[in-house]
């Protein structure tokens, strides 16, 4: 039998993650510790094993998705295959593109490996929002940076999921 993995509810991990890795595609909100707890109260974690899928293209879910630990990949679906788009990694985000637009999904994003995964939905940061306001603008300027890089990421395939 499969166990389910253990699941810790400790934010620090994730900031951890964050802050060791140094690449263009970091999530990297400017938070004190204090509001990184705040954040976490936010967030769910969880753990999805490999091949599983995180993101369906087309699909409405507007919920993004902060990578802890392990590896995503993300994929365009056109008329003949599955064409990868990117990896993503620790420290890292996933889902930013329809968090901001509320259109259907543009990619399927799919576990490489066995990851813990934060994720937080719209009602979540609506009530982040109304309680937390100068933290849910920082969390939105930070995912809206992350967007922002990897649209200039050219002339590389562009992975805004």
């Amino acid at each position: 039998m499969n166990a389910p993995l253990p699941i810790q509810f400790d934010v620090q991990g994730l900031v951890q993650s964050i802050a060791r890795n140094p690449g263009a595609d970091t999530f990297q909100p400017a938070l004190t510790a204090k509001q990184w707890e705040l954040l976490g109260s936010y967030l769910q974690p969880f753990a999805v094993k490999t091949g599983q899928v995180l993101i369906e293209q087309g699909a409405a879910d507007r919920t993004v998705y902060l990578v802890e630990a392990g590896s995503l990949t993300v994929h365009y679906e056109d008329d003949k295959k599955r064409l990868r788009l990117a990896s993503v990694g620790p420290g890292s985000a996933v889902g930013e593109g329809a968090f901001f637009t509320r259109l259907p999904r543009t990619a399927t994003v799919q576990a490489a490996s066995v990851a813990k995964i934060w994720s937080l939905t719209p009602i979540r940061f609506t009530e982040l929002s109304n309680r937390q306001a100068v933290l849910a603008v920082e969390l939105a300027m930070a995912l809206g940076s992350l967007v922002s890089r990897r649209l200039g990421n050219r002339p590389k395939r562009v992975a805004v999921t």
